[in-house]
């Protein structure tokens, strides 16, 4: 039966479609991240789209459609050629300029009789919009790298402290020996903290590939995760193959400790615990089930008293298979963490739990649990392999262990003499 004009087309067919989304959403003046805002995706997957890099499915056409005030089939639709659609995208940004007006009803025969001044003025506005996208990309980085902010703020205070020494010494010319070599010593000491800030900064910016590059898989796992899990098959916040993959695996894990410890169960035997329903293994022996199904289940459940929980599940390795931050409990980028986390010390003693207050290097506090168990899945022939789970919960003021001062990571630690530190801090001598 043949399908009818205005039917939307499968996402392989639409090569421009993109082009259109963007050449509209510049004629309405409208921002990426407003549009993928009430599109519901990320501004980093919109920008992927509007490059045609990404597919759009019908259900993301419609809301990509209301969010730009216009027909659906109209985005659909491949009646422009490249050089036209890339024409209109100029003239719309040309249209942001006072005292320019531009006869978009005279663009295809522009395009037509001067294909090469076309080709030049859209090579220019591509030129154009790849350095925006460079500069939305930085920008977006800044915004949520805690690697960059942290360092952005280490280069500020050195400069502020190498500026104030500085004006000391030159507003006071008569000054004590003792008190001239402590300054140049503190000048000294802050110049070089200076300098190897500086270049960590543009290592790592240099590290930046040239395209707005969203996310990693694992960062895209953890967007799905926070955007509540949704089928990964339709999951915006899952661009590649390989987080699809992941949050696959993820649904399964899931889905084995949830038959093995229903949520009813588990939220029963929390409120019947009453005061100890904040103790994991007060829980587990209620339920006769094993801690680090409990763990796991209570930081993805969060029932009760759990609503804050995070949780964190690593291989032995060290490679998470799944983070979920508490709030205030900042996580680093994926592949990196503290030594003194918890779930690390689980790891080298398997099946014996460890409980630890935690403190960061910000002043807050988080309860936390961790425990490793050991895996056969290929049988007693084959290796061991272990897995650990981290429970983590801020802490409440009753709570008067001494704590264990943690960090994100070493690069960013800011604690001096650190036994477990393998790195040295962009932050300071250590």
């Amino acid at each position: 039966m043949a399908r009818s004009p205005s039917s939307h087309r499968s996402p392989a067919a639409r090569p421009l479609i993109g082009t259109r989304i963007r050449e509209r959403r510049l004629s309405l003046g409208r921002r990426q991240t407003e549009v993928a805002r009430r599109a519901e995706i990320s501004a980093a997957y919109l920008n992927l789209i509007e490059h045609n890099r990404r597919p759009v499915g019908d259900a993301l056409l419609t809301r990509l459609a209301e969010a730009l005030e216009i027909d659906a089939t109209e985005l659909a639709s491949d009646r422009e050629e490249t050089l036209v659609s890339a024409l209109r995208e100029a003239a719309a940004r040309a249209s942001d300029q006072s005292g320019i007006a531009v006869e978009l009803d005279q663009i295809a025969e522009f395009a037509a009789r001067f294909p090469g001044w076309a080709s030049v003025l859209a090579g220019a506005t591509r030129r154009a919009d790849a350095l925006e996208r460079r500069l939305v990309a930085l920008s977006d980085r800044m915004t949520r790298d805690p690697y960059l902010v942290t360092t952005l703020h280490e280069v500020q205070s050195a400069v502020t402290a190498l500026r104030s020494t500085a004006s000391i010494l030159a507003e006071t010319p008569e000054i004590e020996p003792e008190w001239r070599d402590r300054f140049h010593a503190n000048l000294d000491s802050d110049s070089q903290r200076l300098s190897r800030t500086a270049q960590s900064l543009v290592a790592y910016l240099d590290s930046f590939e040239d395209e707005a590059v969203p996310m990693s898989p694992q960062e895209e796992v953890e967007a799905w995760i926070a955007a509540g899990q949704p089928e990964p098959a339709e999951a915006d916040e899952l661009a590649s193959d390989a987080a699809k993959a992941m949050a696959r695996e993820v649904l399964a894990m899931q889905a084995r400790d949830r038959a093995a410890l229903p949520d009813a169960a588990l939220s029963s035997a929390v409120a019947e615990a009453g005061a100890r329903g904040d103790d994991p293994a007060e829980i587990a022996a209620r339920l006769g089930r094993p801690l680090d199904l409990v763990l796991r289940r209570l930081g993805m459940l969060r029932p009760g008293p759990w609503a804050q929980a995070g949780l964190i599940v690593c291989d032995g390795s060290g490679a998470t298979s799944f983070r979920h931050a508490a709030p205030g409990f900042e996580l680093p980028r994926p592949g990196e963490g503290c030594a003194l986390w918890p779930l690390f010390e689980a790891l080298a003693q398997p099946q014996l739990p460890v409980a630890r207050l935690l403190a960061t290097s910000g002043g807050l506090r988080f309860a936390s649990w961790a425990v490793a168990e050991r895996l056969l899945p290929m049988g007693f022939g084959g290796p061991a392999l272990s897995r650990a789970q981290m429970l983590i919960r801020p802490a409440g003021p009753q709570d008067s262990r001494p704590p264990l001062g943690v960090g994100p990571a070493c690069r960013i630690c800011p604690r001096p003499g650190c036994a477990a530190r393998h790195e040295p801090s962009i932050l300071g001598p250590v």
